[in-house]
């Protein structure tokens, strides 16, 4: 039944908890067998901009057999007022509690959205702890970038799909549906998901500890157990979801997308999303016209946006968005993620009626001594070049993307942050218009799992503040917007990302103290989080900034994400050496593991 209107009454946007939208699909819930809920970590409208859901969501609502339903966290209004009245958190199709599901799937795209998972276990009346979940409750699984390591939220979900998730989870189908029809146990469930390759259950491992403290191994406990497991690739993309639900409200994304390609081989050694989308897949020209077409049939969408981690390097762009423009006269595109060259400035002068309100370009680094550690290879002569090219032909703003505490990075590092905007504005004297806006986002370096930069520490919070002030009062004086988020968002970013197994408790003791929406800077308690290390035996700084040596254990090292060991420790003794990784896509082979497993790499290789 839905929530009572006294309760909707209470809270705001309550357009978030009522369904119905156009294009959501409403099953017999008495006649469909398998029944899944998709939960999204976070408020509707960040969960409804999510681009995974949707793929999945038509995935399993095609088999009549099986239904998917929506679940988002609900907001601190709403979770106080459906635990006042006593109400449990419900889907939103069928308006279930999550309780009546067979299986709850969550996608895990940020740390810092654990303790909302947590929360909305509890809410949908499920234990929290997968070790107190009998055969009565659903299964609980979680798939996305986080799982790349999985073992600070090991404790809660029974398994973790790692890698590319739409053929593994067609897979599962049928395990799940064999396991409802004999009525086998959970653990019996358990061992036949284990063996479907990209399937990780924690219950069947045990993670060992030296008396320091350090993590020495992991190691499987039942014979379905694999010692490695190999991230999920699929070789070719699947079909784009032309038919997604549209929000009664305003979300984040409030426009269409399609994948027009999977994977980068810029080979940043910050990024893990480089790691987790290898190899590149690129989906045909045609096929993206089409579900464009399909988009704005189906949805009513005005605005569709061409997605990928380097949407400049989508072979023949110009091509695909002169075919989208003529064919569908009203519409306006949106690409982001553009290298910062000239190229991806003409290609934005390309798109028909677009207002030139700004440009988003990420140096990340001032230097080019410091860029090349990065494999960021941007010289300053491209950026002046391109960003007074853009003022020339009338964009007034301009937002830039930094990182401080980059490996190697020096105050001569920072203090070229300054010069470089400073240059960046002198380009726009003088232009029609007058002087364009310059705004600098900053961000802090997070050492994550299965990169180059894996056994990095994080920067101080003393240097993070001294760099934070140089540019505070350089930039000040320059005139140009500075925005920074906290650095203990970014400690304990690092410390849920580089993690072991103990985290586990760490979250639950912070989720019991009350904390959720850890990612929203209003709901940020960083005492609260550091009061959960301390009352756990742990520090955050243990997991966050501290080196790692080359040879040590590493609590993610049963994870194979396609890219070997031995890559990732040579990306990171060339960047400590300043030596740039050249584009595979454009170069030869890398060797970075790769080619034993995808098909396009082996080709490449004459294999």
């Amino acid at each position: 039944m839905p929530y009572p209107d006294r309760i909707l009454y209470e809270v705001t946007r309550p357009a978030r908890y009522t369904g119905g939208e156009w294009n959501c699909v409403i099953k017999d819930w008495e006649k469909t067998a398998l029944k899944f809920a998709l939960c999204y970590p976070d408020t509707y409208e960040v969960g409804m901009s999510n681009m995974a859901l949707p793929i999945l969501y038509e995935i399993l609502n095609r088999p009549p057999d099986v239904l998917a339903e929506r679940v988002y966290a609900p907001w601190v209004d709403m979770e106080a007022a459906l635990r006042a009245a006593g109400i449990p958190l419900l889907s939103l199709e069928s308006k279930r509690p999550l309780k009546d599901f067979d299986v709850v799937g969550f996608s895990l795209d940020y740390e810092l959205t654990y303790t909302n998972v947590l929360n909305i276990l509890d809410l949908g009346q499920i234990p929290i702890l997968a070790a107190e979940r009998d055969d009565s409750h659903p299964i609980v699984i979680a798939g996305g970038s986080c799982c790349l390591n999985p073992e600070p939220m090991a404790d809660f979900i029974d398994f973790f799909v790692i890698g590319d998730g739409e053929e593994a989870l067609v897979e599962l189908l049928d395990t799940f549906r064999e396991w409802k029809q004999s009525q086998a146990t959970r653990k019996e469930l358990l061992k036949k998901a284990a063996a479907i390759p990209g399937v990780y259950v924690p219950a069947f491992y045990k993670a060992e500890y030296g008396p320091d403290g350090m993590f020495q191994s992991i190691s499987p406990t039942e014979s379905e157990a694999k010692p490695i497991i190999q991230r999920r690739i699929a070789d070719k993309l699947p079909p784009p979801a032309t038919r997604p639900i549209v929000p009664y409200i305003e979300v984040v994304h409030d426009r269409g997308a399609v994948e027009i390609q999977r994977g980068c081989t810029h080979g940043c050694r910050f990024c893990q999303a480089g790691i987790l989308y290898r190899p590149l897949r690129q989906r045909p020209q045609a096929e993206i016209i089409q579900a464009v077409g399909e988009l704005i049939a189906n949805c009513g969408y005005d605005e569709v946006s061409l997605v990928s981690l380097s949407t400049s390097d989508y072979p023949k762009i110009e091509e695909l968005v002169a075919s989208l423009t003529r064919q569908y006269k009203d519409l306006s595109l949106s690409l982001p993620s553009l290298r910062l060259d000239s190229f991806s400035l003409k290609l934005m002068e390309s798109l028909p009626s677009r207002r030139k309100t700004g440009l988003t370009f990420a140096p990340e680094a001032g230097s080019e001594r410091l860029r090349r550690v990065v494999n960021k290879g941007t010289t300053e002569d491209k950026i002046l070049e391109t960003v007074a090219a853009a003022f020339a032909h009338g964009w007034r703003s301009l937002k830039l993307y930094f990182m401080l505490g980059l490996p190697t990075e020096t105050m001569e590092d920072i203090e070229e942050i300054v010069q470089l905007v400073a240059k960046i504005r002198a380009a726009g004297r003088g232009t029609k218009g007058g002087m364009p806006q310059v705004r600098i986002s900053l961000s802090t370096f997070i050492p994550k799992p299965h990169t180059p930069f894996q056994w990095v520490a994080q920067d101080s919070a003393d240097n993070l503040n001294a760099k934070h002030e140089v540019l505070k009062t350089g930039l000040r004086r320059k005139g140009s917007h500075l925005s920074w988020r906290d650095p203990g968002v970014s400690l304990l970013e690092a410390a849920l990302s580089r993690g072991d197994r103990r985290l586990g408790r760490v979250i639950y003791a912070a989720w019991k103290s009350g904390s959720t929406f850890d990612a929203w800077d209003e709901r940020f308690n960083y005492p609260n989080w550091l009061d959960a290390f301390a009352k756990s035996g742990l520090e955050p700084a243990f997991y966050a900034r501290r080196e790692r040596s080359l040879d040590e254990t590493l609590p993610w090292a049963h994870i194979d994400p396609g890219l070997t060991t031995e890559f990732l420790k040579r990306e990171y003794q060339r960047a400590l050496k300043g030596e740039e990784t050249p584009d595979c896509h454009y170069n030869s082979c890398n060797a970075c593991g790769l080619e034993r497993l995808n098909a396009d790499c082996k080709r490449k290789l004459g294999a």
